[in-house]
C-alpha cells in the first residue's frame, strides 16, 4: 500500500529525473484521460519514465507516453509541474515532470505487452496506484476542462 512514507525522502537516497503526461482527448463534449495498466499492479498509472541523458523532460514524456500507451499524436498544452516520491523499489527519489497533452488518437499499442491503455472520463477516474498522480489530475481538472472547451 502506498502511504505517506513514499513521499518523504530518506537521507542518502539518490534523485532521478522522470517525465510523463496527462494525455486527454475530447469525445462528444466529455474530456477523457489516458491511463495505463502496468502488469499486475493494482490500479492505473499515468505514462511516465526516466529522462535519458541529453533529453529534455518534454521529449522524455513524449517518448514514455508512446512506449507505455502507444500514443504518438500528441500536442503539448502546458506543464503541470513536478511531483516527487520514492520509486517502487524505494531505492531512488523520483522527480517527475508532468505535462498536459491533447490527442485525437483513441487506440495505442504499448511497446511492453504488460502495459495496456484505457480511457476514463476526467470526472470518473478509476483506482490509481500512485496517489499523487490522481491528485495531479484532480487538482488540475477545472483547468484541463476549461482548456478543452476553449479548444473546442
Amino acid at each position: 500500500m502506498i502511504d505517506q512514507s513514499w513521499y518523504a525522502r530518506p537521507p542518502g537516497v539518490p534523485a532521478h529525473t522522470s517525465a510523463g503526461g496527462v494525455v486527454v482527448r475530447v469525445e462528444r463534449g466529455r474530456v477523457y484521460v489516458a491511463l495505463v495498466r502496468e502488469g499486475d499492479l493494482p490500479g492505473y498509472v499515468l505514462p511516465k519514465g526516466h529522462v535519458e541523458a541529453g533529453e529534455r523532460p518534454e521529449e522524455a514524456a513524449r517518448r514514455e507516453i508512446f512506449e507505455e500507451a502507444g500514443l504518438g499524436d500528441l500536442r503539448m498544452l502546458s506543464s503541470l509541474g513536478v511531483r516527487e516520491r520514492l520509486d517502487y523499489g524505494k531505492t531512488s527519489w523520483k522527480q517527475t515532470h508532468y505535462f498536459l497533452f491533447l490527442t485525437d488518437q483513441v487506440h495505442g499499442t504499448a511497446a511492453d505487452r504488460r502495459h495496456a491503455l484505457a480511457w476514463f472520463p476526467i470526472d470518473d477516474l478509476p483506482a490509481m496506484f500512485w496517489p499523487e498522480q490522481r491528485e495531479l489530475i484532480e487538482s488540475n481538472r477545472a483547468r484541463i476542462v476549461a482548456l478543452m472547451i476553449g479548444l473546442g
